[in-house]
């Protein structure tokens, strides 16, 4: 990796949970300074037009807002003369708000829910294409075709034997709605699952760095595990 200065990042969702957790998402990857964190459009633009704010290079941005949207936020952004790099981070799929997220120029499309690694390779390939084009006045076709290639994924994520992605989603997006540490057996119940599958899926998240797992206290008998999704920091 480079050693120069981290790519500053303004994070923008007007969950305050999701805003938080994708903050703390970005710090706790390398190359990347959260220097501001908007919960709608007109913080956003506050916080781009604010002196004591660093210049934005990246924008992670959820495009349903309660004061906007966010392609309404790129235009607004464009017309400021700004032209930081994007992220879409949403749960929208229609794909005429793709199409136009692309033509405003988004660099990558990252559909809710996901689990961190999913969110660590995105941010990797961005760095590996923003490292690309770095300190160039000029460039080559061959430069463009590289930092262009860095967008593209690796491959699909391959999971364990057995599991698949509609499920790995749905008991990610549980246990961050959840909000509070819980066991296998209530997501299991909660899910409509076996108990085994349930924490078969949450182990999962806690080996790809997404979850956590701890002991929990004051249960009878054998003490049981409980998981929960990263608290901000």
């Amino acid at each position: 990796m480079s050693n120069s200065s981290p790519i500053r990042v303004l994070v923008v969702d007007d969950e305050p949970i999701a805003l938080a957790a994708h903050a703390d998402y970005v710090r706790r990857l390398n190359g990347f300074e959260v220097v501001a964190e908007a919960h709608g459009m007109q913080a956003a633009l506050a916080a781009l037009n604010d002196p004591a704010t660093p210049a934005v290079q990246l924008i992670l941005l959820d495009m349903n807002l309660t004061d906007g949207h966010g392609l309404d936020l790129l235009r607004r952004v464009h017309g400021l003369g700004l032209v930081p790099d994007v992220v879409a981070i949403t749960a929208v799929r229609d794909v005429q708000v793709v199409r136009s997220a692309i033509a405003l120029g988004i660099t990558a499309y990252l559909i809710k829910p996901f689990t961190f690694a999913a969110f660590r390779e995105k941010m990797e390939n961005y760095l590996n294409y923003h490292a690309v084009l770095t300190d160039r006045a000029q460039t080559s076709q061959d430069a463009i075709d590289r930092a262009l290639s860095q967008l593209r994924p690796t491959g699909k994520l391959v999971l364990p034997k057995g599991m698949l992605p509609e499920t790995l989603r749905t008991v990610a997006d549980w246990l961050r709605a959840h909000g509070q540490p819980a066991s296998a057996t209530e997501a299991a119940a909660e899910l409509a699952m076996s108990r085994v599958t349930a924490r078969r899926y949450l182990d999962y998240l806690v080996e790809t760095g997404s979850a956590l797992k701890a002991p929990r206290h004051g249960s009878p008998g054998r003490p049981e595990l409980e998981y929960h999704w990263p608290l901000p920091r």
